[in-house]
């Protein structure tokens, strides 16, 4: 079979799980439990998917796609939250069946907000935060981790950032520290390196802790968000990759294209990804 009909055949399959990424569709609302529970990783989202909406609406619109975790960027819940806004954040989020699964990208580029962050993590009663702290902090990073018992997945930046372009990058600086400190790989930013996510996430999942989905429309710094399925990453193989890791965290989606109409390319993202998930 050549790689041009393998990408369609994935999208055919893709395409009719698409229907059930949209509840709108009365006969499609319902999925049943066994086809849900035959899915080998949770979805979530990042909420910076949303990030010209309020938190009502994102909410909303993972309840529409059935999807049961997300991680809240600042914008949804501000570094500035206090504890009585954080229980009114995490009592609307509960009541609506969608778990607060971290928060993030939390960046720290002092030791001041090294420490302002993980407070916030602390406030928001999490076990995982999505962050970038400075290489020179790192060491003071290590510490709160092992004060809090809170997990920090270091998200990679792609061509665009200095400091962790790519998983290797953060991986090299943390992989004698405690191993709460991992990695959240944006396969997105990691494809934009020339790189194949599914080796990145093969060579450094001993410290994957988090996976943000997308798909991009190159293989260099100009690569751009596209709809899953429509770029140029292997997403079959990333798939098959982490499910024979064995992977058992989430995976957020990450969609940047259209921010001010995130909803219907979000939707085809997670349809492509579900179909392919169930050809595993």
């Amino acid at each position: 079979m050549t790689t041009p009909s393998r990408r369609g055949f994935f999208r055919i399959a893709a395409a009719t799980a698409a229907a059930a990424a949209l509840p709108t569709i009365e006969s499609r609302a319902e999925a049943p439990a066994a086809a849900a529970g035959a899915l080998p990783f949770d979805l979530g989202i990042a909420s910076y998917t949303f990030r010209s909406f309020p938190l009502d609406q994102a909410i909303a619109w993972a309840q529409r796609l059935r999807v049961k975790k997300m991680t809240l960027k600042d914008m949804h819940l501000p570094m500035a939250v206090t504890a009585a806004e954080m229980a009114a954040v995490r009592e609307k989020m509960a009541a609506a069946g969608v778990e607060l699964s971290s928060v993030g990208v939390v960046y720290m580029r002092n030791e001041e907000q090294v420490n302002k962050g993980f407070e916030y993590a602390k406030l928001a009663g999490i076990k995982m935060m999505v962050g970038v702290p400075d290489p020179p902090f790192l060491a003071l990073a290590e510490q709160k981790v092992k004060e809090l018992d809170i997990r920090l997945a270091i998200h990679n930046h792609g061509p665009d950032n200095n400091s962790y372009p790519s998983p290797e990058s953060a991986y090299t600086l943390i992989k004698n520290m405690d191993k709460r400190m991992g990695l959240c790989v944006d396969v997105g930013h990691t494809q934009r390196l020339g790189l194949d996510p599914a080796t990145e996430c093969q060579k450094y999942f001993d410290r994957l802790f988090d996976v943000h989905m997308k798909d991009v429309n190159g293989s260099d710094k100009a690569g751009a968000t596209v709809e899953c399925g429509a770029g140029v990453i292997d997403i079959p193989k990333l798939l098959r990759t982490l499910a024979k890791l064995g992977y058992k965290g989430t995976l957020h989606f990450e969609h940047e294209k259209d921010g001010k109409d995130p909803f219907p390319g979000l939707c085809e993202s997670m349809g492509f990804v579900r179909g392919v998930m169930r050809t595993l």
